[in-house]
């Protein structure tokens, strides 16, 4: 068995180094996940999702993005989000794009890029 180390937990996620790759495990269903830039997205539209006790019909309204667009980027059909979306997401949300980006989700070395 190869030696893994623990490097954090993010809510219910955690983030396994295993000879310098980083894989996102899910500690629930077991699945693994790559953490490419779509699905750190997902990651931390849930995480602000809960925090605020909000829906995601909500965010839509809030955000004036359409609720099918919503839908789309959180099934992750979208290939390449635009930064301008992920602006109204953030404005949904009440922050600043920066404040929205401000995670270790979208850390580099948390990334597959």
């Amino acid at each position: 068995m190869s030696i893994i180390s623990l490097n954090m937990a993010i809510h219910n996620y955690i983030i396994i180094k295993i000879n310098t790759k980083i894989i996102v495990a899910h500690n629930n269903i077991g699945r693994q996940l790559m953490n490419n830039i779509n699905h750190a997205l997902v990651l931390r539209i849930n995480e602000l999702l809960k925090e605020k006790h909000i829906t995601r019909y909500r965010l839509a309204l809030e955000s004036g993005i359409p609720h099918s667009t919503l839908k789309n980027i959180m099934h992750e059909t979208v290939k390449d989000n635009l930064l301008s979306t992920t602006i109204l997401i953030a404005n949904g949300f009440g922050m600043s794009v920066s404040q929205f980006l401000d995670s270790s989700l979208f850390n580099e070395e948390n990334l597959n890029i």
